[in-house]
């Protein structure tokens, strides 16, 4: 494990050091952003190249280097912050997640998709990227083929949102307020690893805006696995599932986020203190960025087939329109 660690390590380095550049700085691209594009580039050349035995490290940054980033960017928040957001940012989350993750099970009926990969695609969409794919996997119990397919789609996605979001906004095109920016970002990008680069990328006010709401949608994840594992027992009861004991996954990383927050609203450590852990924490999050993109490889969606990714498509268009709408018109009746 220790060499794939070190090996984003340097990428993470490598990320930090061209983020210094000023034609990146003119562009507003973190380390964070650079970072996933040096991990895409690696996946697809001297990825195959490298000893399998490196896999591990590069997995343990993409998941537990990314939730202990997340964890740790409690301290750029306070429960003020969370108040800012509201009812706002909890309501236009619930309207997404709800509309996703149905829209997509009944578009993928349409389209006579397999239904797992529908379902799986659609929680992928609605919630938290890869993360919500996992959990729902664990839930129903599918064949790994299908989770990988799922994953696939929502990484493709959300890495091109990750980049759109910053240049749309910058532009002007989407004539959103700062917050309703970051409740547009944090309600729509799929990973959380998404909505952390984009949010950085368009200043830290959006950013902690986006955080706060995709974490509240993160934490959505928990009611939606619950309906989910009922829905399982159900069809196990009319012979159409093999078994029902698939486990809820609780996302306990989003319930360490929001303590953190809750210590760092006391305001008990030095400001250097808080400065040193942050930057320490953006740090980290690139290392999970890098690992994000060198999980990106060309081969992975040849595999995948045509319809999940029309599916993720469809699912796109409407997060894209349909977020818009809600952070342009519903969310002010709320901020």
């Amino acid at each position: 494990m220790l060499h794939g660690i070190l090996l984003i390590t340097l990428f993470s380095c490598a990320a930090f050091y061209i983020g210094d550049v000023k034609f990146f700085k003119e562009l507003s691209f973190s380390p964070m952003i650079i970072g996933i594009v040096l991990g895409m580039l690696y996946a697809n050349s001297l990825r195959n190249h490298l000893p399998a035995t490196w896999v591990p490290g590069i997995q343990f940054c993409s998941k537990k280097i990314l939730r202990l980033g997340i964890i740790l960017y409690g301290f750029r928040l306070t429960f003020q912050d969370v108040v800012n957001v509201g009812v706002a940012g909890i309501m236009i989350d619930a309207i997404v997640v709800a509309v996703t993750v149905i829209g997509g099970v009944y578009l993928g009926k349409l389209l006579k998709m397999d239904r797992d990969i529908a379902l799986l695609t659609s929680i992928g969409s609605g919630i938290c990227g890869a993360a919500a794919v996992l959990g729902a996997e664990s839930t129903i119990q599918t064949k790994p083929y299908k989770t990988a397919v799922a994953v696939a789609t929502v990484v493709i996605f959300g890495t091109v949102s990750m980049f759109i979001y910053p240049i749309a906004y910058r532009m002007g095109w989407l004539g959103l307020t700062p917050d309703e920016m970051g409740i547009y970002a944090g309600s729509t990008l799929h990973e959380v690893a998404h909505a952390v680069g984009a949010g950085n990328a368009m200043g830290t006010e959006i950013s902690n805006v986006a955080i706060i709401v995709k974490m509240i949608r993160v934490m959505l994840l928990v009611p939606v696995l619950l309906i989910l594992g009922l829905w399982v027992a159900a069809r196990a009861r009319k012979g159409d599932a093999a078994s029902s004991g698939g486990k809820i996954a609780i996302p306990w990383f989003a319930l360490g986020f929001l303590a953190v927050i809750g210590f760092n609203s006391f305001d008990l450590l030095p400001l250097a203190v808080v400065d040193a852990i942050n930057y320490i924490d953006t740090f980290l999050l690139t290392m999970a960025m890098v690992a994000l993109g060198a999980e990106t490889s060309i081969d992975k969606f040849k595999k995948a087939g045509a319809k999940p990714f029309v599916l993720a498509f469809l699912l796109y268009i409407w997060l894209l329109g349909g977020g818009w709408a809600l952070a342009r018109y519903v969310a002010p009746l709320w901020l």
